[in-house]
């Protein structure tokens, strides 16, 4: 079960980071009332669907599958000392937990929004600010805390 969740939500991070660039991009390249502002809803609906899915999957490995967080929750005070295990335990959930936020409330503003640039500002600020974030949070190769660009189970 831990190594189909794990390669699930390695894969789903490229759709979910896929989904922030795209949807980033299209509010920065639409009018107030163009055809490409209703592509925008489409695509921040594809961003939520994907973020929620990828925390879904993160905090069932974060809280009940992964045997990393297992030791960390063993010992958190000298996992806090280790870079590496305070990266899983703190620093990556932090960081996606703040862009999944950040990204539902760029489509939840958006919607509020009273006027077409009101909407598309508050998107761009919060898919932008979502997308950078889950790209900080990725732990890519090379990090100390790095993982291959692709799981295969």
């Amino acid at each position: 079960m831990y190594e189909l969740v794990l390669t699930l939500h390695s894969w789903i991070r490229w759709i979910a980071i896929l989904a922030g660039i795209v949807a980033t991009l299209t509010v920065l390249t639409s009018t107030p009332r163009s055809a490409s502002a209703d592509r925008s809803d489409t695509w921040g609906l594809i961003l939520m669907i994907a973020l929620d899915l990828q925390m879904l999957l993160g905090l069932l490995l974060y809280l009940a599958l992964s045997p990393t967080t297992q030791a960390i929750f063993q010992d958190f005070g000298g996992a806090m000392r280790d870079p590496v295990a305070r990266f899983w335990a703190v620093e990556h959930v932090s960081v996606m937990i703040i862009a999944v936020v950040l990204g539902h409330l760029g489509r939840v503003l958006g919607r509020k929004a009273t006027t077409p640039a009101a909407r598309r500002t508050r998107q761009i600020i919060c898919f932008g600010l979502s997308t950078a974030l889950m790209i900080v949070g990725t732990p890519w190769p090379g990090m100390r805390a790095g993982r291959d660009l692709f799981r295969f189970g």
